[in-house]
């Protein structure tokens, strides 16, 4: 589904031209939960792997990755879940694509694994594209492009018909005029925050969703129209 003007939604990425963004990773989440004795299966980088695996095959004349923030899920040492898990999909990445990581608030020791690829990675604060300017959103940063891109709310939605299930979701609004759009968590573990609780990480949002649209993702895309509208 176009979300905007050459900007594509494909399952919990955005296609612009020729580059596919996808947000919030967070490898290394069941190794953290295994430490806090919450003993889960480790499959979620087979399970995001594939999944990204199966998103590049739809999509046409693509050279470009962006990870948007959140690589890894630890704040700060690199866990050995994280460091296997982050190299596989890179290794996986660099053979056909320029791949782009955009530093995220849980990036912070994200350099020692990075450095091993020396100029094969661009590894940023922010990146622009065009009129596109993605960023992860933990802080704000000004800029001169009509479109921001973000990650780092991990957006999601619950409905009074199924109070126990959480559907991951885009949302698409304004920011000083222009374009916002924030990306779900590409994260099989991090369903992600329920928007309709109004408690939101970036300060992107700190004005609220209101006049937001809100695009929710399960076997295909939905548009529900602005977030204000809703029975929720």
């Amino acid at each position: 589904m176009e979300i905007q003007k050459n900007l594509e939604i494909i399952d919990l990425c955005l296609k612009y031209k020729n580059t596919l963004i996808i947000g919030d990773l967070q490898f290394g989440y069941e190794e953290y939960l295994n430490k806090k004795g919450v003993m889960i299966p480790r499959f979620q980088t087979e399970d995001a792997i594939e999944r990204i695996k199966n998103t590049i095959s739809k999509c046409r004349d693509l050279k470009r990755i962006v990870l948007n923030g959140d690589i890894k899920h630890e704040f700060g040492r690199i866990s050995k879940q994280e460091w296997s898990s982050i190299t596989r999909l890179i290794d996986g990445l660099i053979k056909d694509y320029e791949v782009v990581i955009v530093k995220g608030n849980h990036d912070v020791m994200l350099e020692p694994i990075i450095r091993n690829y020396g100029e094969k990675i661009s590894f940023v604060e922010k990146f622009v594209l065009d009129d596109l300017f993605i960023v992860h959103g933990d802080k704000i940063f000004e800029c001169n492009e009509k479109t921001i891109i973000i990650g780092h709310e991990h957006p999601s939605i619950s409905f009074v018909e199924k109070p126990g299930e959480k559907f991951k979701c885009f949302l698409k609004g304004k920011w000083k005029r222009k374009n916002l759009i924030v990306i779900p968590s590409f994260s099989s573990l991090a369903v992600g925050s329920d928007i309709k609780h109004g408690k939101f990480l970036s300060p992107y949002l700190e004005k609220g969703i209101g006049n937001f649209e809100v695009f929710i993702v399960e076997d295909k895309t939905y548009n529900f129209g602005k977030f204000k509208n809703l029975e929720i």
